[in-house]
């Protein structure tokens, strides 16, 4: 039987959870990528759309972030991330899956951004996403309704 996934936005009371979630999951990708690791970096990142964050819960507890917004012409995937010991178990998909699919009934669109060389591009190429841009260090995608 699949646990139970939640979401519930994220408050100032999660930013400790938020740095350290992001630091296991982001360092080795920005590394690779030549980008900066420092603290202020990292919380400005956290910071960026706080008000479209939430965090994921697994029956519960705290193991990710879901961070999207809509604007009037597209959704916009902004985060997600997930602890180390919950990723590959497809919880990322049914996330991202719910959010297709409440874009697809409001005929927007969702885009993103990922990191050149990180994993998470062929969930998102699985998904549908197709890239539409390169910027840097990024590859900005884009799946249709």
């Amino acid at each position: 039987m699949p646990q139970k996934l939640s979401t519930r936005p994220a408050t100032s009371d999660d930013l400790s959870f938020l740095m350290r979630l992001r630091k296991l999951t982001m360092h080795e990708h920005l590394e690779r990528a030549g980008e900066r690791l420092d603290d202020d970096l990292h919380r400005q990142r956290v910071m960026a759309h706080f008000d479209a964050a939430n965090i994921v819960c697994l029956e519960g507890i705290p193991v990710g972030l879901f961070k999207h917004y809509r604007t009037q012409e597209e959704w916009v995937l902004v985060q997600i991330q997930l602890l180390p010991e919950h990723q590959g178990q497809g919880l990322g998909e049914r996330l991202i899956r719910g959010l297709l699919s409440e874009a697809r009934q409001a005929g927007l669109p969702v885009a993103l951004s990922v990191l050149r060389g990180s994993p998470a591009r062929r969930l998102y190429e699985r998904l549908g996403f197709e890239e539409r841009a390169v910027r840097g260090n990024e590859f900005d995608m884009l799946c249709r309704p």
